[in-house]
């Protein structure tokens, strides 16, 4: 829960989502839960963790990744773009967001 916090929340902290006010998730495969929150303000708020299941409502900006890549990340270990581009990590928004995170990529 920490590691998805620390990344959700230096997303939140970026100038592409400084004025974003978004539900966002964050998927974890190799464990079945899915952490959501919300993205607003800079900051992430409310974040949850349920199990992975067809009901969990979908998040308008949705990440999906392995723990391994989420704590990789975190440590620094890995970056976004090169996971991104390697299909380690999934990421999923409407159009007006993805222009606007593109910076991350």
């Amino acid at each position: 829960m920490t590691a998805v916090e620390g990344f959700v929340g230096t997303l939140a902290r970026s100038d592409a989502a400084r004025d974003l006010d978004r539900s966002v998730s964050c998927r974890l495969t190799d464990l079945g839960h899915v952490v959501q929150g919300r993205l607003a303000r800079g900051s992430v708020r409310d974040m949850a963790a349920l199990p992975d299941s067809p009901a969990v409502p979908k998040a308008d900006i949705r990440l999906t990744m392995s723990s391994d890549d989420l704590l990789a990340m975190t440590a620094g270990r890995l970056s976004f773009g090169p996971a991104w581009a390697a299909g380690r990590v999934k990421l999923e928004a409407g159009l007006r967001d993805m222009l606007r995170l593109r910076s991350l990529l």
